[in-house]
């Protein structure tokens, strides 16, 4: 344990190890996808896919292993318990931090399948990150705006095809799908913007989850709705948390059923659907805002 050390040298320790991680794993993870094409025998392919999700939860396995010697964190986390990697999963957080993304894989990893986001199709081309997002399948996905559609009929509902089509390799072998309601950090002024009628989350967007669910059919059937409060920095800063001034998180994850009849509904063309589905995330949103309340106060986070 380096706890003792300041947080400028243990920031630049965990850093370090952090950027070594990927440089060392990236590559790796890239040449075993790449197989996939070179040899498209399908027993070589679903090795392929194994060897690349081990090689990812050896990535966060490893900074798991940073954050164990720079920090000195009091974890309070309840809800894991249960979970387990035979079944599929559609997983919500609030988010505050990106520090929410490290701490989530640290407490999941291993325990379900792997965590992959829906991501746009642009941010493949992020350097080294953009190539193993795709080694390890993660969905990217075209979106067309309103003003786009209006001027090109022909493309409507091609959005809600390439999700389903992302969906199907995930229909046969457990999956993780991960989505922020929120859609972005929570930061005071974009809580002001939005006149947000919850006191601490932002309005939730229900189209990203909309889609999976519709997609995926009987497939996802399980909500782990999460709830992260840092008791002693409201919003901590990444810098924070890798530097170990972060020193207590609460967790809180609750498993919740999906309705079976939102499967297979459009959520784009389905108004009945899409106003249903958008109270239901509605009434998730204000019990977890109630929970964060209690959280809060049990804790004496400043607000």
């Amino acid at each position: 344990m380096l706890s003792f050390l300041p947080p400028l040298l243990r920031g630049i320790i965990a850093s370090l190890i952090l950027i070594i991680n990927t440089l060392v794993l990236a590559p790796l993870l890239i040449c075993v996808s790449l197989l996939r094409f070179v040899l498209p025998i399908k027993t070589v392919q679903i090795r392929c896919t194994i060897i690349a999700i081990g090689i990812a939860e050896l990535w966060i396995s490893v900074n798991s292993g940073w954050m164990w010697l720079t920090q000195k964190m009091q974890w309070d986390v309840q809800g894991i318990e249960t979970l387990d990697k035979q079944h599929w999963y559609l997983v919500t957080s609030n988010h505050q931090s990106w520090s929410d993304i490290v701490i989530l894989q640290h407490l999941l990893n291993r325990k379900i399948p792997m965590l992959k986001f829906f991501l746009k199709q642009q941010l493949i081309w992020v350097p080294v990150i953009g190539l193993c997002w795709w080694a390890l399948d993660f969905p990217f996905m075209k979106r067309y705006t309103r003003e786009y559609l209006e001027k090109h009929p022909e493309k409507h509902g091609e959005d809600f095809k390439s999700t389903q089509k992302a969906c199907e390799k995930f229909k046969h072998t457990p999956v993780t799908v991960f989505n922020f309601l929120e859609g972005t950090r929570f930061t005071d002024e974009k809580h002001q913007r939005q006149q947000s009628p919850y006191r601490h989350l932002l309005k939730p967007k229900a189209g990203g989850i909309g889609f999976v669910i519709g997609a995926m059919g009987d497939s996802l059937n399980s909500l782990l709705d999460i709830t992260i409060v840092y008791p002693n920095l409201s919003r901590p800063s990444f810098w924070q948390f890798i530097s170990g001034q972060v020193d207590h998180v609460i967790v809180r994850v609750e498993k919740k059923a999906i309705p079976s009849h939102f499967h297979g509904k459009n959520y784009f063309d389905d108004e009945p659907f899409k106003e249903e589905l958008q109270n239901w995330v509605s009434n998730l949103w204000h019990e977890k805002d109630q929970q964060l309340e209690q959280l809060k106060n049990r804790s004496n986070t400043p607000v």
